[in-house]
């Protein structure tokens, strides 16, 4: 020890907490091995395959994990004087200016906060039924009164009859799209048109976590209306594509006062992890395409097995498929998880559907060996 200046004991030690924040010997696998899974990469495989919560198995990169290494160093201090960077990169991305943007810990937190916004004092808020209700079940908690309008008869989010909920009282309108559970893409003209009309009567939160999976040319983001000045919010994250659902970090894109006003109720602020690893992750367009094209690769090997059973699913748009499984879905994540395959949590009232998400080749292959035992059992 004698021998280590200062900064180079801070990176020796720095190092084990880095492993213990990235599994381990795994942050010393090879760039090349690094942004595969354990079983991928040489390493023993660290149990059931997870396809119940939307991850992606494939991150961090290698240059995300090579940028929470060297920030490490800084682990020490506050990490309020490095968002600039990170607020105006993402600005530039989404063709605005940093104040328009929210940082938040996760997509999650930029919809609690939006809940606890335009939640209070009996406010009203209208989405569809099933989506990701963490908005409205944290608005609920505060005493706000939700419109919950079932999906249509495929499985989108049916927009006049939320329309028709609108009253006085209703202070955001919620739509997922792509939608989660479902994976169903409302359609661009339509999406757009609904927004902008309905933003000059309340404000519009569209959700956009599944947003980069969209295959769609010119596919519009909400975004749009925001440059132009409505009343709409945007949400992103660096969960899904990007690979950092364990590192906690999403955004918020709204008009400035909008946005001030939401900034205002955040409550979790960033690490200087997850801070290094966003601007990291944004200028690694290769493991961006990467994610994509991996993501692909798995949903057709679902829809593969899906029809082989003869199982109703929709075509999602998102890193997960949406299926009909003909009995209880707990009944039958309990059946899939005994063959060591964990699925998706129930989305009532369509509890005779099950959520897979995408995952390794080797996921998707225990994927369909499973579900052919379980329909073999049913």
């Amino acid at each position: 020890m004698a021998n280590l200046n200062r900064r180079q004991w801070l990176r020796t030690a720095g190092l084990g907490s880095a492993f213990s924040l990235l599994g381990g010997w795994q942050a010393l696998v090879p760039s090349t091995a690094a942004s595969l899974p354990l079983h991928k990469a040489g390493l023993p495989s660290d149990g059931p395959a997870r396809l119940a919560s939307n991850e992606n198995p494939y991150g961090p990169s290698p240059k995300v994990r090579e940028a929470i290494l060297k920030c490490l160093d800084e682990a020490c201090r506050y990490p309020f004087a490095r968002t600039q960077p990170l607020l105006d990169k993402l600005a530039q991305k989404e063709g605005l200016t940093p104040e328009h943007i929210v940082l938040t810990a996760g997509s999650t937190e930029g919809l609690k906060t939006a809940g606890l916004t335009f939640g209070l004092h009996g406010a009203e808020i209208v989405s569809s039924n099933p989506t990701f209700h963490v908005l409205m079940e944290y608005a609920e908690q505060l005493g706000a009164y939700i419109h919950r309008v079932p999906v249509n008869e495929q499985l989108g989010h049916d927009l006049d009859a939320m329309e028709r909920r609108i009253t006085q009282q209703t202070r955001l309108v919620f739509v997922c799209n792509p939608d989660n559970p479902t994976g169903t893409l409302l359609p661009a003209t339509r999406i757009r048109d609904f927004c902008a009309s309905l933003s000059k009567r309340t404000v519009v939160f569209a959700d956009e976590a599944y947003f980069d999976y969209v295959a769609e040319p010119g596919y519009p983001s909400m975004t749009e209306l925001v440059k132009t000045g409505m009343n709409v919010i945007v949400s992103r994250t660096f969960s899904k594509v990007y690979g950092l659902a364990g590192i906690r970090i999403g955004y918020l894109i709204a008009r400035p006062d909008l946005a001030a006003r939401l900034r205002r109720h955040v409550m979790a602020n960033l690490s200087m992890p997850a801070i290094y690893a966003a601007l990291a992750a944004l200028d690694d367009p290769e493991f961006y395409r990467f994610s994509l094209q991996k993501n692909a690769e798995a949903k057709a090997i679902i829809y593969q097995a899906l029809d082989a059973h003869r199982l109703r699913y929709v075509r999602s748009h998102a890193n997960f498929v949406f299926f009909h499984t003909g009995r209880p879905v707990q009944e039958f994540n309990n059946a899939m998880s005994a063959q060591g395959v964990l699925t998706g949590r129930p989305f009532p009232p369509l509890l005779e559907w099950c959520r897979v998400s995408t995952g390794t080749p080797n996921d998707m292959q225990h994927f369909a060996r499973a579900l052919a035992a379980v329909q073999a059992g049913k």
